[in-house]
């Protein structure tokens, strides 16, 4: 008898490995070197081996693909960034703001000053925004 499965859920990323999904995203199908020497660009020191490690997991999660057929194995994102974040997004507005856009909103321009040219960029995106298709 077959079991019915559900599908499984879109991978929620940790804080390392959505590290590694931006560099990938960025400069795209990349080795472990170059995505630890990425990394360790940033703002904290990362071990070879711990970037080696959490690309293997993150392989076996299905987020990336590994490209065997040279002798430096090349791995590419699996996940699409802009639904990934969303996701992200998503989860954490539930989570933190009940949901609420606005919430959220007023938090984040309320804890920084933000300049004029966010602000003319933030009303630019809120005049495109068709009231008929929300």
């Amino acid at each position: 008898m077959k079991e019915d499965r559900k599908p499984n859920p879109p991978a929620e990323p940790t804080r390392s490995e959505l590290e590694i999904l931006q560099v990938l995203w960025q400069h795209g199908p990349s080795t472990v070197r170059f995505v630890n020497d990425q990394l360790n660009d940033g703002k904290r020191a990362v071990q070879y081996t711990s970037t080696l490690k959490i690309m293997q997991i993150m392989t076996e999660k299905g987020m990336l693909a590994r490209d065997e057929r040279s002798m430096k194995h090349v791995y590419s994102p699996l996940l699409e960034e802009k639904s990934t974040k969303g996701l992200l997004l998503d989860r954490f507005m539930e989570a933190t703001f009940n949901g609420s856009a606005t919430t959220l909103l007023l938090q984040l321009l309320g804890n920084k000053k933000t300049s004029k040219s966010e602000l003319d960029e933030i009303k630019a995106l809120l005049n495109k925004i068709d009231p008929d298709k929300l």
